[in-house]
């Protein structure tokens, strides 16, 4: 008898715990979300190396080890585990070996690691953290890039302070104009130049030096030379997108400059007989978007040719096919990032698409790929519904041979995604968007609607998971999320309709979407809410100023005034010249004509601010401006501060879930009763 007393406690104490396990995403699902990155396929095709990220609840941190998987999809495995940082795997040429970074002593160091038996050392204990890392052709050395620090003296001279005397820290002493950069504070004083080392292990050798930033190196096929990008003007600060190619040999260090025009020339691949070189690169037209080509010249830079100069569209991550007859690149079209094959002669065909999912905040177009002298490839497997995976395919025959979030899917409901395309107000524009309606939708019933709105502004949304708008969706909200003018993946012409004119009628793309979802018949129109990060952020305050539809908003990290921005961004030089036409003072008018500021005389709409406090893309003293504006003019408003956080606010978890949390504790605020209303009534 006691024992079935104390059965049935149990029983009533378990089944209210049990009870409270939701099938919708919650927002402490956002720790048990994982994707893949990374994946690194063997030189014979046959296994994968992948990155599989994961984050910790109790430090707040985002982690990452690594795995290993037959392209067939078996044997899947980690080869590191633990609370820690590995990334960066690259297989050796013989596939006997593979190097990676990882952060498991406590800094970041560079393994060499044994695959037939596992074993692995420490390869070089060096200052700072490797990037870029690539070996030799006979495999008996690695190329790398490495920060070097250069010694920058104050000429602020003090006098000696008594001794025991507690005095302030000495004055910084800053003369560059490029000073800081988001995410990472006040910039050192130093280089990233080029090292070797040996597979033996030991001291890496420095191989360049100056006033310079050297990237992308590659080997040639001999091992005798090094091709790199670097920007070796003396004007550097104020022409920061101009670079060139340059050939290092080894033997004496003979540098030579391969590329001359201006404009951003950089990734350079050779080709597999060593008599061609492939990299990408643009004539710089001062643009807000400029798309990256492919040119192909000959080893030494000349005779250079535009290979894609039929195809419209942007082209990244180059590689030579093994018969040296064309090139894989990799390349967004209409939200959609996939995988291209270009001939030396540009002509174009499709492997696959199908790539992203690595961003887990807002569903911006993402991936990678690497692909085997075989043919076959490894991607970031990634679509509506879940976060990367691994993909892995020949020709177009793909599939999918990972389900890192099988454990959290195989309960969870999410909205569905749908792609819509409409026609904008402005000028009859087609436009692409994607509608998510909530969980358990009924196309009977009213929703309040939210309009997403990307950043950049030259960056595109896409056909991919997105947790944050699932959360939204979540809770009961029909969301909105499109590719106005100016976004990337539809030609160079669409993304730069706002070229200097920035938002322009961008605002009415924004608002023709707003009325497709309208017109479907399940929106309440009283129940509009309107929010953007960054880009968006200057739209969804544009918008405010612009029309009083929208029950609220939430304008995240925005450009409030760019007269202010111009002169306290990170990217001061970059914007005054690229976004604008001239600089602050010389045009005061057009800076105000696109500020949000200019507008706010004209807002009604309760609109929260919210801005990571270190963010030096858009500092939070944009914010600030619009809060108090807001405040004098009574109209009802919040600002949300993220303590230590960049412009990447999600770059932990944590802060992730409090944008969102933030975001619907202002919309459900301005929320009525009136939603989920049967419209049949």
């Amino acid at each position: 008898m006691k024992r079935s007393v104390l059965i049935l406690i149990c029983f009533l104490v378990v089944t209210p715990a049990m009870s409270q396990v939701s099938n919708k995403l919650e927002m402490l699902d956002i720790f048990d979300l994982e994707y893949i990155s990374d994946p690194r396929i063997s030189p014979d095709g046959q296994q994968i190396i992948y990155t599989r990220n994961f984050k910790d609840i109790m430090t707040d941190k985002n982690l990452s080890n690594l795995w290993i998987i037959n392209f067939d999809g078996t044997q899947n495995r980690p080869l590191t585990t633990g609370k820690q940082n590995d990334r960066s795997a690259r297989w050796s040429h013989d596939g006997s070996k593979v190097v990676y970074l990882s952060n498991k002593s406590g800094k970041t160091e560079l393994y060499l690691r044994w695959m037939d038996s596992g074993e692995e050392r420490v390869l070089a204990n060096t200052p700072k953290t490797p990037s870029n890392i690539r070996w030799s052709p006979d495999d008996k050395y690695l190329a790398f890039n490495m920060f070097v620090a250069r010694a920058n003296p104050s000429p602020i001279k003090m006098p000696q302070k008594p001794a025991g005397a507690k005095w302030n820290s000495p004055p910084k002493y800053v003369d560059n104009l490029n000073w800081r950069r988001d995410g990472v504070g006040e910039l050192p004083s130093g280089n990233q130049q080029l090292f070797t080392i040996p597979i033996s292990g030991g001291t890496p050798r420095q191989i360049t030096e100056g006033p310079y930033n050297h990237s992308n190196a590659v080997w040639s096929p001999d091992g005798s030379h090094l091709y790199f990008s670097a920007n070796m003007r003396e004007d550097i600060e104020y022409e920061g997108l101009d670079s060139d190619i340059y050939s290092l040999k080894l033997s004496d260090g003979n540098l030579t400059k391969l590329t001359s025009r201006y404009g951003p020339d950089g990734s350079p691949r050779i080709s597999p007989d060593g008599k061609k070189m492939a990299y990408t690169g643009f004539d710089d037209e001062y643009l807000g978007y400029q798309q990256q080509k492919l040119y192909i010249s000959n080893i030494d830079g000349s005779n250079s040719k535009l290979v894609s100069g039929n195809f419209d569209r942007s082209i990244g991550n180059i590689n030579w096919s093994a018969d040296g007859k064309g090139l894989y690149f990799q390349y967004v079209d209409k939200g959609h990032t996939k995988i291209g094959f270009i001939t030396t002669s540009g002509k174009v065909s499709q492997v696959t698409e199908g790539l992203g999912g690595q961003s887990l905040g807002r569903p911006y177009t993402s991936g990678g790929y690497t692909i085997a002298t075989n043919g076959n490839y490894a991607y970031t497997w990634g679509e509506n519904y879940e976060p990367a995976d691994v993909g892995a395919g020949n020709d177009g025959k793909n599939q999918r041979i990972t389900k890192v979030n099988e454990d959290l899917f195989d309960y969870k409901k999410l909205g569905n995604v749908e792609e819509i395309w409409y026609k904008s107000s402005a000028d009859g524009r087609d436009i692409q968007g994607w509608i998510v309606t909530p969980p358990d939708f009924d196309p009977s019933k009213k929703y309040p609607l939210i309009l997403e709105i990307h950043g950049g502004p030259f960056s595109s949304y896409g056909a991919v998971f997105s947790g944050e708008i699932q959360l939204m969706a979540s809770a009961g909200y029909v969301v909105l999320y499109t590719n106005p003018r100016g976004s990337t993946s539809y030609g160079a012409e669409f993304g730069n309709l706002i070229n200097k004119n920035y938002p322009s009628e961008d605002y009415d793309d924004l608002m023709s979407g707003v009325d497709e979802v309208i017109s479907r018949g399940y929106i309440d129109e009283g129940q509009l809410f309107v929010t953007g990060g960054s880009g968006g952020g200057v739209l969804s305050s544009w918008i405010v100023g612009k029309t009083n539809r929208f029950a609220a908003a939430v304008v995240a990290k925005p450009v409030i005034n760019w007269y202010s921005w111009a002169l306290n961004s990170d990217m001061s030089a970059y914007g005054t010249r690229y976004w604008f036409d001239k600089k602050p003072w010389e045009d005061p008018e057009k800076y105000l004509k696109h500020s949000p500021i200019s507008l706010v005389g004209n807002v009604t709409t309760p609109t929260m601010l919210l801005t990571g406090e270190a963010d030096l893309r858009t500092p939070i003293h944009e914010s600030e401006q619009y809060y108090t504006a807001l405040k004098l003019r009574k109209v009802p408003t919040a600002m949300v501060r993220i303590p230590g956080a960049y412009h990447g606010i999600a770059a932990r978890p944590s802060n992730l879930i409090a944008k969102i949390s933030s975001v619907l504790t202002w919309f459900d605020k301005y929320k009525t009763e009136s939603v989920s209303v049967d419209i049949k009534r």
